[in-house]
């Protein structure tokens, strides 16, 4: 991408960002909005926002009305920025965000982690002053 373009992408998603956070007369769009990132062309014509909604059940919703108001976004951003022209927006639900949160949450279940049912923790035999005592038994038999 170049310079220009990644120019415009950052300056596009603060904008962005900053209209979402706003918020919306639709009763549809509810949630933490956030704009994650901002794909624009070469040539500055379009521009695909990507977005991540919380709670990520009302994300279908919530993407439905914006979808439908993204004239009225485009028309408050272009406000705000000072280009010779405006890309055209589009919107897409990122689901990255919503599979860190899956991730987080296995990860926070996991026994092994959580030292629960002889983890990690229990089993260092190193960390065992019983298992270190038997170590320097050990060792001097075989001298």
């Amino acid at each position: 991408m170049k310079r220009r373009a990644q120019q415009i992408s950052s300056t596009l998603q603060r904008e962005l960002q900053g209209r979402m956070s706003k918020g919306f007369n639709d009763p549809r769009i509810r949630g933490l909005i956030t704009i994650t990132k901002v794909e624009i062309t070469e040539d500055l014509k379009n521009a695909k926002a990507y977005i991540s909604v919380m709670p990520a059940e009302r994300a279908e919703l919530t993407m439905h009305g914006i979808k439908a108001a993204s004239g009225r976004i485009r028309r408050d951003v272009m406000d705000r920025l000072h280009l010779k022209e405006m890309p055209t927006l589009g919107f897409v639900y990122d689901h990255g965000m919503r599979e860190q949160q899956i991730i987080t949450e296995l990860l926070a279940a996991d026994p092994f982690r959580s030292g629960e049912q002889g983890g990690p923790e229990q089993s260092n035999p190193e960390a065992d002053p019983d298992n270190e005592s038997q170590n320097q038994q050990a060792e001097t038999t075989e001298e």
